[in-house]
């Protein structure tokens, strides 16, 4: 899947959940969407491209700052556990 694809879905679900007005359920609320409806190989790689863009901007397109945030702060959680044989 497209890195630029997967920020853009990020995004629009970090638009959604920005609007609450309590700043940490917003960000439970992104997380636990991304958890609950997002492949693990859709979530292995947002994870890696936070890894290589810890900040979320690259050339092609910029993590929203809620999602950054949310992604961040609940990384174990979202890290798929490693497939066994």
């Amino acid at each position: 899947m497209n890195n630029a694809n997967l920020i853009r879905m990020a995004n629009r679900i970090g638009d959604f959940f920005d609007a609450l007005p309590d700043r940490e359920e917003a960000l439970e609320g992104v997380a636990n969407h991304i958890h609950k409806f997002w492949e693990p190989r859709m979530r292995r790689e947002l994870l890696s491209y936070l890894s290589a863009h810890p900040d979320g901007v690259s050339d092609e397109i910029t993590l929203a700052p809620i999602v950054l945030e949310a992604v961040t702060q609940h990384r174990a959680r979202l890290t798929p556990a490693a497939a066994t044989a």
